[in-house]
């Protein structure tokens, strides 16, 4: 590709030069020291970002003008906006955050196959956002700067392909086709341009105009990046040597970041004779499900317990409560009083922070439930939209009495691996609202949330129930903040493992 105008002077500072254009390729990586505070910030607002890119590729059209608000908006919130062409102080700040934090998530996305092929699609429709939102003259510059030349056609072949040109493409007219510059490219470079129709095919070839360029640039960067995923697992063994860096890294393709439900506010606010009721009107169906399994089988195993066991101590059961409530589903099992005392109530306690290190443990986020601990033959736990053999899941959802068009919208949403958007289109289903005013990422958030609708959005009223007498009165519920701040490297460790021997089988 040729180009008639020459690349813009930058500044002479070598860290400016890094960052001398909007967007990037992420073909270097960050070679400073930052500290572990930094580190983790960055990569917790990049999540957070992607996490956005994900949900309004569900709810909009991608780079429609709402999309492109919603997108622009939170860029600048979390301090990730690219827009400025200038590299001035305060955007030299953003596009090194947003290089930085490009590649911590690469280290902690690079170590499945669904990981990094989430990682690859949210970056994907990332980049093409921003790419679009460039200036004519800066996609120009961008071009130039990564060396990317295709080979355009000659005006003498451009005349003989006049007619085919101008049918195969919605974005030129025959009066101005001479003036449009014409890319002869591989089809299998623009292999989404081919599906949709949208360029000329001819022997083994497309033409692209200009205006089309965006597909083949996003086609190089999703094969550098997968190929950049690939060399990065092989560095995984070394990076988790670093004993300061592995808790971190483990963690963050499980983060969730948003409100923290292990502090009890809700305490005595939910009384057991309740729960059947409960769990048919507000429960997420992963936390229904679970439900139904304990009061069919009156056992749940290790991971199920786990799962469920803290959700209800998110939702207000007290450590009182959840002992009775245990106690009584699972002696009507194979487990008598006194085994239970002696093989579960620790665990209970345990869970409650009042047994061995005394810590507040906090309820599995979805992230956790979906990417942690997968159920196995006679298991209950995990996420139904991401563990069920979908043909199961769909006769679930049927026996839920949703409806056949919400059932296909779920499984669409399910087959693109959506499982939290699936979630939240089955809140919105089994509520009877169009659209939910936020991102679901937490079974808890989903109770409180399905509280607030049936209840018009009023606080969720204490029960009476004297096992709560002894509580305090409970604070008025908060809602749950979207944008919360990350928080401690601490806090994004923190595991359940030393749980594990209280809860394991006989």
């Amino acid at each position: 590709m040729q180009f008639s105008r020459r690349r813009k002077n930058h500044v002479a500072n070598p860290q400016m030069e890094l960052y001398g254009h909007a967007l990037q390729f992420y073909g270097k990586p960050p070679l400073e020291n930052i500290s572990l505070t930094e580190f983790e910030t960055f990569a917790v607002d990049r999540l957070k970002l992607l996490k956005i890119v994900e949900s309004l590729g569900v709810s909009h059209v991608k780079l429609s003008e709402p999309y492109k608000h919603k997108l622009e908006y939170e860029s600048k919130v979390l301090n990730l906006s690219h827009r400025l062409s200038t590299v001035r102080a305060d955007e030299y700040e953003k596009r090194r955050k947003d290089h930085i934090s490009h590649f911590i998530l690469r280290l902690a996305y690079c170590q499945t196959e669904d990981l990094r092929r989430w990682f690859i699609q949210q970056e994907v429709d990332l980049f093409r956002y921003r790419f679009n939102d460039l200036y004519p003259e800066e996609k120009l510059e961008f071009l130039h700067i990564n060396n990317l030349q295709y080979d355009r056609i000659s005006a003498e072949e451009k005349e003989n392909l006049k007619s085919e040109l101008v049918n195969s493409s919605a974005v030129i007219s025959g009066v101005v086709v001479e003036d449009q510059d014409f890319y002869k490219v591989p089809f299998q470079d623009a292999l989404d341009l081919v599906r949709t129709r949208k360029v000329y095919l001819k022997a083994g070839y497309v033409y692209i105009p200009h205006q089309d360029i965006v597909a083949i640039v996003l086609n190089d960067f999703r094969t550098r990046l997968s190929k950049a995923l690939a060399l990065t697992a092989r560095s995984l063994p070394a990076v988790h040597s670093d004993e300061r860096l592995q808790p971190l890294l483990n963690h963050l393709s499980h983060a969730y970041v948003g409100q923290d439900y292990s502090n009890q506010k809700n305490v005595g606010k939910i009384s057991l004779e309740h729960i059947d009721s409960l769990s048919g009107k507000s429960f997420p169906l992963c936390m229904r499900q679970l439900h139904q399994a304990l009061r069919e089988n009156h056992h749940l195993r290790h991971g199920g317990r786990m799962q469920y066991g803290l959700f209800l101590k998110g939702i207000g059961l007290s450590l009182e409560q959840a002992l009775q409530f245990w106690r009584s589903e699972f002696i009507r099992g194979k487990v008598d009083a006194d085994k239970f005392d002696k093989a579960y109530a620790y665990g209970i306690r345990h869970m409650f922070g009042k047994e061995g290190k005394r810590a507040d443990y906090t309820p599995y986020s979805c992230m956790k439930v979906i990417l942690s601990n997968p159920p196995s033959q006679g298991d209950h736990h995990g996420c139904p939209f991401r563990h069920s053999d979908p043909e199961l899941l769909k006769q679930k959802l049927q026996f839920y009495k949703v409806s056949p068009s919400g059932v296909s919208q779920i499984m669409e949403l399910v087959k693109g691996m959506h499982y939290q958007l699936a979630c939240q289109k089955y809140f919105e289903l089994t509520h009877n609202i169009d659209d939910t005013s936020f991102s679901l990422n937490h079974p808890n958030q989903y109770f409180v949330e399905s509280q607030k609708v049936l209840s018009g959005g009023k606080d969720i009223k204490r029960e009476k129930d004297p096992q709560s007498s002894q509580e305090t009165a409970a604070a008025r519920r908060s809602t749950p903040a979207q944008t919360t701040e990350p928080g401690t490297s601490q806090e994004l460790t923190e595991t359940t493992a030393d749980l594990t021997p209280f809860f394991n089988d006989a």
